[in-house]
């Protein structure tokens, strides 16, 4: 198994999220307003000087699923250059 954390501008959550369902992967935890600097896109600060925010999900998949959400990935990034769209693969050791 493999979580996905998956970060990405707040202006687009109801695309990315309704991607993965249509991909099939369909359980999640999201946490909103998350805030923070990157490479790709001006700061998400919630402030005057660096509005808005990011959204960040965590998903976990079986080892026979990751490609498919590396994909997805990877077309969300390319569909929607300004959103910051960055997913991160971190391993899984249990499930409890």
């Amino acid at each position: 198994m493999k979580m996905f954390l998956v970060v990405y501008s707040q202006a687009v959550d109801d695309d990315i999220v309704a991607k993965f369902k249509q991909a099939g992967i369909r359980y999640y935890t999201k946490m909103e307003e998350v805030r923070g600097e990157g490479t790709e896109t001006e700061p998400k600060l919630g402030t005057h000087t660096w509005p808005g925010a990011n959204n960040l999900l965590l998903i976990v998949v079986g080892d026979e699923e990751v490609n498919r959400a590396s994909d997805l990935i990877r077309r969300l990034k390319k569909d929607h250059p300004r959103a910051g769209v960055k997913g991160f693969i971190l391993p899984i050791e249990e499930s409890i």
